[in-house]
């Protein structure tokens, strides 16, 4: 079953919408890529406009500048999320994510599921 953003079906009050035209290419969605903690891996998704999108599914390391350079370093676990308490539980990487990693906890700046690299900032 494909995903679409598309009005609603029913209206407020519970009726039926009409349909006012045929469905199109761009209404289409995807499903939550869920990127969680774990040994690397990426894919290529397509997107429109003969482009790809790198999808994180699992991801070990994070970019974190510390004084003016940028490191690589090792995500330990995942201490908050405040999307989903749930995401905790599960180790999911999404954008706003407080990591614990060797440098001290990080916050995660980028969106993996999108962009397929984890990129973060140190939270004091």
């Amino acid at each position: 079953m494909s995903i679409r953003h598309d009005r609603s079906k029913t209206k407020k009050t519970g009726g039926k919408t009409r349909r006012y035209r045929k469905s199109r290419k761009y209404d289409l969605g995807s499903e939550f890529s869920s990127p969680s903690l774990g040994e690397t891996k990426t894919e290529k998704k397509d997107s429109r406009g003969n482009t790809e999108k790198n999808v994180v599914r699992e991801e070990s390391h994070a970019n974190i500048p510390v004084n003016g350079e940028v490191k690589n370093v090792e995500i330990d676990s995942v201490v908050d999320n405040p999307a989903n308490d749930n995401y905790v539980r599960r180790s999911l990487l999404t954008k706003g994510t407080i990591i614990q990693t060797s440098e001290g906890k990080a916050r995660i700046t980028s969106r993996p599921g999108q962009e397929g690299v984890v990129n973060a900032e140190l939270v004091e």
